[in-house]
């Protein structure tokens, strides 16, 4: 029984990891919509959305016949609690990534999106997303603790971000329609930042029983 359970569990890993790059995929695809306005990374976003929701059910399921059928031992229950955790933060990633790409198909934001960081922001946010499942792949606890530092990078890009498009405002630029629509982008891409952290922190009581804000 044990080693089917152990079965079970490197299919619930290998699920994560596959759920894990289709966000890498789909705010990829969205990052590049701010420079690129080729319907196909749009489309991308869209289809790949529905595949991280057809996976966080997938593996909703796969946890709950890991309950309800096997005998879990406390690390076990850690894991797949955390997995369920990480799964809702991931599936909030890809609706946030549609979020961006909508928002752009509807606005003219060419000129302004090229003066301000959001394009730094998206790389930095990427980068979180990136780093927090790969340390969920590796179990690696040195890495998890980075990606929780470095949402504080994604913050202070968010707030230069607003600065700059006050900025823009204060100068009475004609094109106010377009620079709210970066503002909620660049939110967007802060939340992605957010979500980040958190699969990050649910790693860390994974592998020790602890949440991060209690070391």
């Amino acid at each position: 029984m044990r080693n089917r359970f152990n079965e079970q569990l490197l299919r619930l890993n290998n699920e994560l990891i596959t759920m894990g790059a289709l966000c890498e995929e789909a705010i990829g695809n969205a990052a590049k919509c701010l420079t690129d306005n080729d319907s196909a990374f749009k489309q991308n976003v869209y289809d790949t959305d529905k595949q991280i929701d057809q996976k966080e059910r997938d593996i909703e399921t796969l946890c709950m016949r890991l309950l309800l059928h096997q005998q879990p031992v406390a690390k076990d229950l850690r894991t797949i609690s955390s997995a369920l955790e990480i799964i809702s933060n991931m599936e909030r990633i890809g609706d946030q990534a549609s979020d961006i790409t909508e928002i752009l198909e509807k606005s003219d934001n060419a000129d302004i999106g090229s003066k301000v960081h959001i394009s730094d922001m998206s790389e930095a946010a990427i980068k979180m997303v990136k780093d927090s499942i790969e340390s969920f792949v590796k179990n690696d606890m040195v890495l998890a603790y980075s990606v929780i530092k470095y949402d504080n990078v994604v913050d202070d890009l968010f707030d230069k971000v607003k600065n700059e498009l006050i900025d823009f405002i204060e100068e009475k630029n004609n094109n106010v329609t377009a620079m709210i629509d970066l503002l909620m982008i660049a939110k967007y891409f802060e939340r992605i930042g957010d979500h980040a952290q958190n699969i990050a922190e649910w790693v860390i009581y994974s592998v020790t029983g602890k949440h991060a804000y209690e070391d």
